[in-house]
């Protein structure tokens, strides 16, 4: 018979051990709780916004392997999972067990729950004022029970069935006096995630109409127009024989140069305003030499001189008439 080997024991700990540090490697598992009307469901759609995937009422019970399927099978690092009162009231008293079994699947450090809430007086107010029915009294309603709730009571019943979720509560927000730009400051905060915008710099034709969609929309047909040299008709401002035209019109360089320090000045005041995408329309007339090229120039420069949370994608809109 074989000695049993000392260390063995220590080898399988430190290989589980291992392989949950694998497992929640770079993963971030939100649950997100708390009393009807208080913004559950604005913090997901926030989280949301700062790439997390988000599910809304997913039964508690299912969310282990939920989580399995999603960071296993689909590499989802991010995710925001909301629970509230419509869960099977049997879940609601397995939390425990649920959110022991995230913590030695994916790490300690991995799972947050996060828990919304309102002052009583306040949710009443929110539910009076949307007209909308408290989950306690809609399930009455639809078991055909003699309702025993009236609003106050609901909330105050609701508080006692989510406190197994409470009193695990990482971070508890309290909504009563917050807007929607204070709580995503308050989440991003809390979950240290930095604001991020898009900056769409986008060029266009006049010809086929202004885009809808642009915050800012700058005029460049009274720039020379290439179009009117044979020679680079069928050429684009991508082109470098356009550039070498362009640089015999020093306002193209003016222009261009005015533009951008406009933009480098306001646009990072945007991080400040709960916005996700910015778009910067350059319009010229057809779309292919004078915007296209201007708005070229302008990624380059934007993208060494904006900060960090701000990224600069170049977009041509006639791209498919060229």
């Amino acid at each position: 018979m074989e000695a049993a080997d000392p260390n063995q024991g220590n080898k399988v700990a430190t290989e589980q051990s291992a392989t949950k540090e694998a497992k929640g490697s770079g993963v971030s598992i939100l649950v997100i709780s708390g009393r009807s009307g208080s913004g559950k469901t604005s913090v997901l759609n926030i989280l949301e916004d700062l790439g997390y995937y988000s599910i809304d009422n997913l039964p508690l019970s299912l969310i282990p392997n939920a989580v399995d399927k999603l960071v296993g099978e689909s590499g989802i690092r991010r995710i925001a999972l909301g629970v509230d009162i419509r869960t099977p009231r049997a879940d609601l008293s397995n939390f425990a067990s649920i959110y022991k079994t995230l913590r030695q699947t994916y790490g300690k450090q991995t799972i947050k729950v996060i828990y919304v809430t309102a002052q009583d007086t306040i949710l009443v107010a929110r539910f009076n004022a949307t007209r909308r029915v408290h989950p306690l009294m809609a399930q009455e309603i639809e078991s055909s029970t003699y309702p025993t709730y009236n609003l106050p009571a609901a909330i105050k019943k609701e508080e006692e069935l989510l406190e197994p979720i409470a009193s695990y509560a990482d971070i508890k927000i309290d909504t009563s006096k917050l807007n929607i730009h204070q709580l995503k400051d308050r989440l991003r905060d809390h979950i240290g995630v930095d604001n991020k915008i898009v900056i769409n710099l986008l060029s266009f034709g006049f010809k086929y109409g202004s885009p809808i969609d642009a915050d800012f929309v700058f005029d460049v047909r009274i720039l020379p127009n290439p179009h009117w040299n044979p020679e680079l008709r069928t050429a684009t401002g991508l082109d470098a024989k356009v550039g070498e035209f362009f640089a015999d019109y020093p306002e193209v360089a003016e222009m261009t140069n005015d533009i951008a320090k406009f933009l480098d000045r306001w646009l990072p005041d945007f991080l400040h305003n709960n916005r996700h995408t910015v778009t910067v329309a350059i319009g010229c007339t057809g779309g292919k030499h004078r915007s296209v090229f201007i708005t070229d120039k302008l990624q380059s420069y934007l993208a060494k001189s904006l900060p960090k949370g701000l990224k600069v994608v170049a977009k041509h809109r006639e791209k498919s008439r060229w």
